[in-house]
């Protein structure tokens, strides 16, 4: 071989290799996981009074995610993001708002992936404030990630970045959501549902909905392993321990016969107590949950 083109062969073989490696690199970092962790914090502080429905913890709330969907440049699904709508819930009348981004999809604008949390929490009771780090400041400030992701990565798909309200009063959002859908609930392919994602004793990371879907078990069941998180398909109703399938905002998706794959964590001491808080999070187990959910729906955007 003439040393010249030798010489043109290991340049490229060279280049290549770096280029993959680069590829790699910029792969396993799909957001900033800083501000994941200062998103969550800032969330479930004090200054936001625990987000219940109608509070103004809550509107606060609102304002903090309209202005991350705007910095990373996710459009309005419905005019101001806002998608306001009341309510009646033991005799008393709660005007809530339900957040929705949009990002076009590249190939398929005209079918729809829903990532959604909810980002309403039990409020002040009894002069504490219950302020919700895990449930669900957890699943929201992953919504960023996301917006961070696809501002990086554009999906195949058109994406809804649906942050729900009144869930902590009976899945009120996204069953308004649903019954009034911006689009035809027959485009929306699937939801990825995130409630209560940054904690567990035993890394251990459950998805529910994979028993209903074959192809959503093949996804979850060809998923690479994480040596620092165990996703563990579960909670379905059939493996005899608790049955999650109404437990959150997938279950409105659900009923309308939309696919879903709902992440989360087992109850744990602080469920529902004033003592979920920023500090009693697994910021290692959050972060790497987060990636994987990530890894997820790259998996299904690319169907």
């Amino acid at each position: 071989m003439n040393k010249y083109i030798l010489y043109f062969v290991i340049i490229s073989c060279l280049f290549i290799n770096r280029s993959l490696a680069q590829v790699d690199i910029i792969d396993a970092n799909f957001f900033d996981e800083i501000a994941l962790l200062k998103n969550i914090k800032s969330l479930s502080s004090d200054a936001f009074e625990g987000r219940r429905t109608g509070t103004r913890g809550a509107i606060k709330t609102q304002k903090y995610i309209i202005n991350q969907f705007h910095s990373f440049k996710v459009k309005p699904l419905v005019k101001n993001y806002n998608q306001s709508f009341s309510f009646i819930d033991k005799r008393e009348i709660y005007k809530a708002v339900n957040i929705l981004g949009f990002i076009k999809g590249t190939e398929l604008p005209k079918k729809y992936i829903v990532i959604s949390a909810h980002y309403d929490h039990e409020g002040i009771k009894n002069d504490r404030i219950y302020n919700g780090a895990d449930d669900n400041a957890s699943g929201l400030s992953a919504l960023f990630s996301f917006a961070e992701y696809f501002n990086k990565y554009p999906p195949k798909h058109s994406v809804i970045l649906a942050a729900f309200d009144g869930e902590e009063l009976g899945l009120q959002g996204s069953k308004y959501f649903v019954n009034n859908s911006i689009i035809s609930i027959d485009d929306i392919l699937i939801n990825l549902n995130m409630d209560m994602i940054s904690r567990n004793a035993k890394n251990e990371l459950f998805v529910v909905g994979t028993s209903k879907n074959k192809k959503l078990e093949a996804i979850v069941n060809r998923l690479d392993d994480s040596e620092k998180i165990k996703l563990l398909a579960g909670h379905d109703g059939y493996d005899g321990e608790e049955n999650w399938t109404y437990s959150s905002d997938h279950a409105n998706f659900h009923k309308k016969d939309i696919p879903f794959l709902y992440f989360g964590v087992e109850d744990h001491k602080d469920y529902h107590e004033p003592t979920d808080d920023y500090e009693n999070i697994n910021p290692e187990f959050y972060i790497e949950a987060v990636k994987t959910i990530i890894s997820v729906f790259e998996k299904i955007d690319r169907l």
